[in-house]
């Protein structure tokens, strides 16, 4: 009988744990974590769009661009989107563009949550897994901007915010 309490308030323990890193994970997912400011090359990185045309990373020099890797089924990749789109329409004729490279998904999947999501900027197709290899980091969404002369002065890992982007992107807007 000993072993049977100690099993249930295990299991007890255990689900009470469980709600609480949900209640946790929705909190944190609501809020972005603070950009790390750095200053390296970006990588090389040449992919396909949408439309299967070549698609080169280096194309994209003299203007800001931030690159976003992100997957069709991540939640946190999903509920940044709108935010991207709206800071993209909002900032794309200073110079400033988004890359989003899916990871992994079929065309036809991307295509129907680009569609879904009204996402207007690039969005490119790593089957491979070449631009999360590319900027050594494989965590779901993880962004990086550029700036006009191809260094990466921004990384992310986790969801972006409006405010997150207004108070670290913007300024290089203005460089």
């Amino acid at each position: 009988m000993g072993v049977g309490l100690i099993l249930v308030g295990t299991a007890v323990l255990l689900m009470t744990m469980q709600g609480s890193a949900e209640n946790n994970s929705s909190s944190v997912s609501a809020y972005s974590t603070i950009p790390l400011e750095v200053n390296y090359p970006a990588p090389e990185i040449e992919l396909t769009d949408l439309s299967l045309y070549p698609a080169d990373l280096k194309d994209y020099r003299n203007q800001i661009v931030l690159v976003n890797n992100w997957a069709t089924w991540c939640p946190p990749c999903k509920a940044e989107m709108p935010t991207l789109e709206t800071y993209y329409q909002a900032h794309a004729n200073e110079g400033f563009t988004i890359i989003a490279i899916e990871s992994g998904e079929s065309i036809t999947e991307v295509s129907d949550f680009v569609d879904e999501y009204a996402i207007s900027f690039p969005v490119w197709i790593d089957l491979e897994g070449v631009a999360l290899d590319a900027f050594s980091n494989w965590n779901l969404p993880s962004s990086y901007v550029i700036d006009r002369d191809g260094m990466i002065r921004l990384t992310w890992t986790g969801e972006i915010s409006l405010e997150m982007l207004d108070k670290y992107v913007t300024p290089l807007l203005k460089e």
